[in-house]
């Protein structure tokens, strides 16, 4: 690992309480996923994103996956281009609802549906395991 990919302990920790152990874009709980939740950069070191709290945040190894060095995706309905959410500065909410069942992220704006298509927030492995989720009581999260 290089120097600048480095995240200490302490680094680690303060992400993961600034997040509430969920992943920034799914909202999956990190006691849900069955594997801890991976420190993601916001905007990719390769883009010149800094290894530094204000561009770390918790994302499921789903989400950090497809996510991996993007930083805009095109909204499907504009056609037009649009910047990935990004849950350090910008409101889950505003972006984002869940279906009346509680199993599918609906987008409410462009960064919302660019996200969703992007990282396949509603890929249906995600969706089935929501629906468990959500029989169980673990689901939607109430923030």
């Amino acid at each position: 690992m290089s120097p600048s990919a480095y995240i200490s302990v302490e680094l680690r920790r303060q992400v993961r309480t600034d997040a509430g152990r969920r992943c920034g874009y799914c909202r999956s709980s990190e006691m849900l996923t069955g594997m801890p939740l991976e420190i993601e950069h916001i905007i990719p070191q390769a883009a010149g994103g800094p290894t530094a709290r204000e561009n770390l945040w918790l994302a499921c190894h789903r989400c950090n996956e497809f996510k991996a060095d993007r930083t805009q995706a095109v909204d499907p309905l504009t056609g037009e281009p649009a910047t990935l959410f990004n849950p350090r500065v910008q409101r889950w909410l505003e972006h984002f609802t869940w279906s009346p069942d509680g199993a599918v992220v609906i987008g409410l704006t462009p960064v919302g549906r660019a996200t969703i298509i992007a990282l396949q927030l509603n890929n249906a492995y995600a969706v089935e395991a929501r629906r468990f989720w959500v029989e169980a009581g673990w689901h939607p999260p109430a923030d």
